[in-house]
C-alpha cells in the first residue's frame, strides 16, 4: 500500500476523480436549465376546474399547472384554514396560471385539492396570446368581421384572419422602421445641420430656406406614410373573436392584439412537437413584451453577439501587438517585470472595477470629448457622452486583454529561436520575419486567448450596466440609416436580460421559465461563438503545421 502510494497513481485517480464529478455537474447543471427552459414552449394541458368555497360556493377556475407542492396540514390551519375532516398530515396545492389579466386580479393563483370538486380537459379550451395582457384562456365562441358573425368553421376562419393580421403588423413594423424611420433620422439630420449652422454662423437666408425646403417636403411624405400605417391598423382591428371565459361572460377580444390561437388539449405528438418549434422560433426572433416576461429575445441576441464580435475586433490587435513587444522587443529588465507583473494582475480585477472605469474614462472624458469636437450641434443632448456598445465593447476589450497578452506571449515562446534566425540569415527584417513566419506560427496561440476573451466577455453584466446595456433599446445598433452601423447606441445583452427577467420582474412566477430558457440560450450562443473560434484555431493550426516542423 505505501508503495501504491509513494507512486503517485491515488492522486492520479483523484484527479481524475474529481474531473469527472466536475464535468458530471457542469453537465447536469446545463440539463436541468435546458430540461427547465425547453419545456417552457411545450403545449401545457389547460384545465377546467369546479371548485367550492367553506362557505359551499362554487366557481370555476381555467388555467395550466404552472407548478405543484405538498404542503403540511398543521401550516395551512396555522393559516387559518380549518380543513374539517382532514386526516392526511400533507396536502397538494396548484399553482394555476389563469391568465385573461383584465378581468382576473392575478396571473397565477393556488388551488388546494381539498377544493377541487372536478377536474376536466375540454379540447375546446383555446389559449390566446396577445400582445398585451398575456394569455386568455377561455371558449371561442364565434368570429366577428365588422361586428357581424363569420359563417363556417371557426377555428378555420379565426386562424385565418390571424394570419392576415400577422402579414398587416409585419407591413406596419417595415413601414415604421423602414420609411417612417428614415424619415424621421433624416428631419434629426436637417435640425443637427441647421444648427450647426448657427453655431458656426454659416446659416444664411439661402441655407436655411433650402432646409426648411427639404423639412417641408419630409413632413409632407410622413403625413402620406402615416394615413397609410393608420389604414393598416384599422384595418387589422377589422376582425374580432368572442370567447367564453371562466367567469361565463362572452368576452370580443380584437384581432389586432391576438398574436396567436392553439388548442392543446386537442392537439396529437405530431401537433405538439410542430408546436413546440414554433414557440421556440418566436422566442428566438421575436421582440420583448409585457416587461421582457413575454414575446422573444432576438435584440438581446443581436447585442450579445454583436459586442463579443466588436470587442473582439478591438482586443485582438492590441493584445497580439502587446505581447509581440513584450517577447521580442522589450528588453529583459525590471521595467518588463512590472509590465508583465502589472498584466497578470489586471486578470484579478472584478469586472465592476472595469466597468466604473470605462464609464468614466470611455463615456464621460472620451465620448464627452469626442461630443464637443465633432457633435457641438447635438449638445447638450450627448452623442458618444452617453453608454453605447462601443464604450462597452472597449470596456471588456480591456478587460479580457491580459488573457490574450499571455497567451499569445506563450505561443510566441514555444517558437524556437532558430526559426527566427534563419529567416533574418536569408536576408529578411526582423518585421518581416514576424509578419511572415512568428505570428502565422503564433496564430493558435492567438485564437486560444481570444476563445477565452469571448467566454468571459459574452458572460459579463455588471461592467455592461454601466457602459451601455438597458433593459429594452428601441433600435439595434444596425439598421438602413447611414452610418448604418451606429456604435453609439444602447443595446441589450441576454445577461442582463437574464437579471432583468429573474429580480426585477413584476410577474417573477411568469418570469421564472423564461429565465431557464435565456439561460440555455446564453450558453448556446457562448458555445456557437467558441466553436467557431476552435474551427478557425484548427484550420490555422493545420495550415501552419508544416512550419512547426
Amino acid at each position: 500500500m505505501s508503495k501504491w502510494f509513494k507512486s503517485g497513481a491515488p492522486w492520479i485517480w483523484m484527479t481524475g476523480g474529481a474531473v469527472s464529478l466536475s464535468l458530471v455537474a457542469v453537465l447536469g447543471l446545463l440539463l436541468m436549465i435546458g430540461w427547465r427552459g425547453l419545456t417552457y414552449f411545450w403545449p401545457h394541458t389547460i384545465y377546467e376546474w369546479q371548485l367550492s368555497t367553506p362557505e359551499g360556493e362554487r366557481y370555476t377556475v381555467i388555467g395550466e399547472i404552472h407548478d405543484r407542492e405538498a404542503v403540511p396540514v398543521s401550516q395551512l390551519r396555522g393559516a387559518g384554514l380549518a380543513l374539517e375532516g382532514v386526516t392526511e398530515d400533507n396536502l397538494t396545492r396548484y399553482l394555476v396560471k389563469t391568465g385573461n389579466r383584465e378581468f382576473v386580479p392575478l396571473d397565477f393563483r393556488w388551488i388546494l385539492e381539498t377544493d377541487i370538486v372536478s377536474r376536466s380537459e375540454p379540447g375546446q379550451l383555446a389559449v390566446i396570446e396577445r400582445s398585451h395582457n398575456g394569455n386568455f384562456y377561455g371558449y371561442v365562441e364565434r368570429v366577428l368581421e365588422n361586428d357581424s358573425a363569420v359563417a363556417g368553421d371557426t377555428r378555420a376562419q379565426l386562424l385565418a384572419r390571424i394570419e392576415r393580421v400577422d402579414e398587416l403588423n409585419e407591413r406596419m413594423n417595415d413601414l415604421q422602421r423602414g420609411d417612417i424611420g428614415a424619415i424621421n433620422h433624416q428631419l434629426e439630420r436637417l435640425r443637427l445641420e441647421q444648427r450647426k449652422l448657427e453655431l458656426d454662423g454659416e446659416l444664411t437666408e439661402e441655407a436655411l430656406a433650402a432646409i426648411q425646403a427639404e423639412e417641408a417636403q419630409l413632413r409632407a411624405d410622413y403625413q402620406v406614410l402615416e394615413k397609410e400605417l393608420f389604414a393598416l391598423r384599422e384595418e387589422a382591428r377589422r376582425d374580432s373573436v368572442v370567447v367564453r371565459d371562466m367567469r361565463g361572460q362572452e368576452v370580443t377580444l380584437s384581432l389586432g392584439d391576438v398574436l396567436d390561437v392553439a388548442w392543446p388539449n386537442d392537439m396529437n405528438l405530431l401537433a405538439q412537437t410542430g408546436h413546440w418549434f414554433g414557440e421556440m422560433g418566436k422566442f428566438i426572433s421575436g421582440e420583448p413584451r409585457e416587461a421582457n416576461t413575454e414575446g422573444g429575445v432576438f435584440p438581446a441576441i443581436f447585442g450579445t453577439v454583436f459586442m463579443v464580435i466588436l470587442m473582439a475586433i478591438i482586443v485582438t490587435p492590441l493584445g497580439v501587438v502587446a505581447a509581440i513587444y513584450l517577447h521580442e522587443y522589450a528588453g529583459k529588465n525590471n521595467l518588463t517585470k512590472i509590465i508583465r507583473i502589472a498584466v497578470i494582475n489586471l486578470a484579478g480585477v472584478p469586472s465592476i472595477v472595469y466597468g466604473v472605469f470605462g464609464l468614466g474614462f470611455f463615456v464621460y472624458m472620451l465620448g464627452g470629448s469626442i461630443d464637443k469636437l465633432f457633435y457641438p450641434e447635438a449638445l447638450p443632448t450627448p452623442t458618444f457622452g452617453s453608454p453605447g456598445v462601443l464604450w462597452s465593447a472597449l470596456t471588456l476589450a480591456i478587460l479580457t486583454l491580459p488573457v490574450v497578452i499571455v497567451s499569445t506571449e506563450e505561443g510566441l515562446s514555444r517558437i524556437p529561436g532558430s526559426v527566427r534566425q534563419g529567416s533574418l540569415a536569408l536576408g529578411a527584417t526582423k518585421a518581416e520575419t514576424l509578419w511572415r513566419i512568428v505570428i502565422p506560427m503564433a496564430s493558435p496561440a492567438i485564437m486560444t486567448g481570444l476563445i477565452l476573451a469571448i467566454a468571459r466577455a459574452a458572460g459579463e453584466v455588471a461592467p455592461l450596466m454601466l457602459v451601455g446595456v438597458v433593459k429594452l433599446a428601441p433600435n439595434l445598433p444596425v439598421d438602413g440609416n447611414f452610418p448604418y452601423l451606429h456604435v453609439d447606441r444602447k443595446f441589450m445583452h441576454l445577461g442582463f436580460h437574464i437579471y432583468d427577467v429573474g429580480f426585477q420582474s413584476p410577474n417573477v412566477e411568469a418570469a421564472r421559465p423564461l429565465v431557464y430558457a435565456t439561460s440555455f440560450l446564453l450558453v448556446t450562443v457562448i458555445v456557437g461563438l467558441n466553436l467557431t473560434a476552435i474551427g478557425i484555431r484548427n484550420h490555422l493550426r493545420e495550415k501552419f503545421r508544416s512550419l512547426d516542423q
